[in-house]
């Protein structure tokens, strides 16, 4: 298992990956604009995990500057691995990497939100060393014309 920075031909996987956890086909042309804006920002860290020269996961993790921390927080924003991959160890793999980013970056927290619909993230990130402390609350201004 191989788990490596994000490049730009990597986007054709991730914009699947992204396709699949959202069961939604974006704007390709405005998703891959979005994905090589953020892999080119030092504040954010993206991630594949290989397996047999196959991209089989991602993950996202975006950092930012918060008063209420009075540090820099990061959130892992996106985070799939294929069905056949999963129970592998890949979550602690690219927990590991994060960790290790955060460190470096003098992140003071890690944060991270799941889709209520997705029940079953609760224990992965509890068992990744998470506390389910917070509710997020959202507000849809035009999702997904």
């Amino acid at each position: 298992m191989l788990i490596r920075k994000v490049n730009i031909s990597d986007f054709e996987n991730i914009y699947l990956f992204i396709s699949d956890l959202e069961n939604y086909q974006f704007n390709k042309s405005e998703l891959r604009k979005m994905f090589l804006q953020n892999i080119n920002n030092p504040e954010y860290l993206y991630l594949t995990a290989e397996s047999d020269s196959k991209i089989i996961g991602f993950i996202s993790f975006h950092t930012q500057n918060l008063l209420h921390h009075c540090g820099k927080v990061g959130e892992i924003q996106e985070f799939f691995i294929l069905k056949d991959f999963r129970r592998k160890g890949i979550s602690k793999l690219f927990m590991k990497e994060i960790e290790i980013f955060s460190v470096e970056n003098n992140i003071v927290s890690i944060e991270v939100t799941s889709n209520k619909k997705r029940e079953e993230n609760v224990q992965i990130y509890e068992n990744l060393g998470f506390t389910l402390t917070h509710n997020k609350f959202t507000k849809n201004l035009n999702r997904y014309l």
